[in-house]
C-alpha cells in the first residue's frame, strides 16, 4: 500500500509481535498506530493482566498515552480517532485505515445505555454482549458517516469482518453452526462480513456470496485494488478475490487449510513428534483441518463440538454421541454446513484423498518454534507498560 502511494493507518488492536521494535506496526508498513499491542484488555483502564504479570497497554505511536485515556471506552475512543484521521487526511492521496476494534473481545464490558437497550435479555453475559455489539454498530456508522462528510465514500471499499467464531462462554454465539472460538468446527472458523463500495457491479449489491474465501486473500486484493504490485512477496497463500467480490465471479481459491496443529495434545493423550514427517503417511491424530472444495476433513481433538443455541431461545445444547478417541471427522459444508453427517466411513476415498493433501501441507510447513514465557516481558521492567524488551 505504501508503495502505491497510500497514507496508512491502524487504530485498535495489534497482537501480531511485539518483543521486538521491528515487530510493531510502524515498522511492518503503518504510518502511525493508535491502541493497543497484546490480545485483550480492560476497555476502560487499559491495562493487561497475564499469568501474574500486570501493565498498562496503550500507545499512541511508540508513546504509552493511557493516563490521558483511563476511564474512555475503547470503541468510542478508536472510532473518534479514526474519524479525526479521515478529517485530517490529504484528500489527493489514497487513504488505507485498519480499524481493528476491541469489541466484542472479552472482558464483557460496555456503558451503561447500551446495556439498558436490552433488558428484556435475562442472560447477563450475552446482554452485555449484545450492549458491546450495538456501540460497535454506532461507531462504525461514525466512522462511515466521516468518510462521506469528507467526500470519500464514493471512492471507497469498506470491510467489515471477523477473525473467528464467537466465544461461548463470553456471551458469544454461532448457531447454528458447531463449536466455538478455538475450534475447528465451522462455528469456530467460520467468519461472516460485508462489503460496501459505489466500486461493486450492482448485481451482487445486497447478495450473499459463499465462495470460499481465506483471510489470506485480503492482502493481494487490496494490493490489487491499491494498483500495486505483488512482486517481492511470492509464493503467497492468498488470493485477489475482488472479481468474486465485485462481480460474483467464482473464486479462484479451491482449498483452505484451517490448521494443523502438532502441540496441540490428541484426544489419546499423545503428543505428536516431528520425525513422523518422512513416514509418507498422514497422522490423524495431529489437530487438523482442511477444506478442498465442498469437503472438509478434520483429525485430532477439534475442540468443543456441542451446537449451543442462544440461551435466550430456550433450546437444549445439544452434545455430540462420537465414541471416545474418535479423531477423523468428513463432512460436506455445501450439504451439511452444520456439520451433523459425519460422512468418513460412508467415503473412505474421499478421506484418503485429503490425507494426502493434508500430509503435502505438513510436509511442507515450517516446525513449530513455541518458546517459554519469556520474564523479561514483566511490564514491571518496562517502565510499567508492555511493549518490546530486546
Amino acid at each position: 500500500m505504501k508503495e502505491s502511494g497510500y497514507n496508512t493507518h491502524i487504530v485498535g488492536k495489534w497482537h501480531l509481535g511485539m518483543y521486538k521494535k521491528p515487530c510493531l506496526p510502524t515498522h511492518r508498513g503503518f504510518d502511525t498506530f493508535f491502541g493497543y499491542l497484546t490480545g485483550s484488555e480492560d476497555y476502560y483502564t487499559h491495562n493487561r493482566s497475564y499469568n501474574g504479570y500486570k501493565g498498562m497497554d496503550f500507545r499512541d505511536g511508540m508513546e504509552t498515552v493511557e493516563p490521558n485515556y483511563n476511564g474512555q471506552y475503547s470503541t468510542i475512543v478508536f472510532a473518534n480517532r479514526a474519524i479525526d484521521i479521515i478529517n485530517n487526511h490529504d484528500s489527493n492521496t489514497p487513504l488505507f485505515l485498519y480499524l481493528p476494534f476491541q469489541a466484542v473481545h472479552a472482558p464483557l464490558q460496555v456503558p451503561e445505555q447500551y446495556e439498558q437497550q436490552y433488558t428484556h435479555i435475562k442472560d447477563k453475559k450475552r446482554r452485555i454482549y449484545a450492549g458491546m455489539v450495538s456501540c460497535m454498530d454506532e461507531a462504525v456508522g461514525n466512522v462511515t458517516q466521516a468518510l462521506k462528510d469528507k467526500g470519500l465514500i464514493d471512492n471507497t471499499v469498506v470491510v467489515f469482518s471477523t477473525d473467528n467464531g464467537g466465544q461461548v462462554a463470553e456471551g458469544g454465539n454461532n448457531w447454528p453452526l458447531r463449536g466455538w472460538k478455538g475450534s475447528l468446527w465451522e462455528g469456530g472458523i467460520h467468519g461472516v462480513g460485508f462489503v460496501h463500495s459505489p466500486l461493486l457491479n450492482p448485481s451482487v449489491v445486497g447478495t450473499v456470496n459463499r465462495e470460499l474465501m481465506h483471510v489470506t486473500d485480503w492482502f493481494p486484493t487490496f494490493v490489487h485494488l491499491a494498483g500495486g504490485t505483488l512482486n517481492g512477496t511470492k509464493p503467497l497463500d492468498g488470493y485477489n478475490q475482488w472479481n468474486t467480490i465485485s462481480q460474483g465471479d467464482q473464486s479462484p481459491r479451491k482449498e483452505i487449510l484451517h490448521n494443523i496443529d502438532p502441540l496441540q495434545p490428541s484426544p489419546i493423550g499423545q503428543n505428536i513428534e516431528w520425525d513422523f514427517v518422512n513416514s509418507g503417511s498422514y497422522n490423524a491424530s495431529i489437530r487438523a483441518a482442511l477444506r478442498v472444495g465442498d469437503w472438509k476433513l478434520i483429525t485430532g481433538d477439534p475442540g468443543n463440538s456441542s451446537w449451543v443455541p442462544p440461551q435466550e431461545t430456550g433450546l437444549p445444547i445439544v452434545h455430540p454421541t462420537d465414541v471416545t478417541g474418535k479423531m477423523i471427522w468428513l463432512f460436506n459444508i455445501a450439504e451439511d454446513p452444520n456439520e451433523h453427517k459425519d460422512l468418513s466411513l460412508f467415503r473412505p476415498d474421499k478421506v484418503n484423498e485429503l490425507f494426502d493433501r493434508m500430509q503435502e501441507y505438513f510436509k511442507t510447513s515450517v516446525p513449530v518454534n513455541y518458546p517459554k514465557d519469556d520474564h523479561r516481558c514483566n511490564p514491571k521492567k518496562l517502565g510499567g507498560a508492555w511493549g518490546p524488551w530486546e
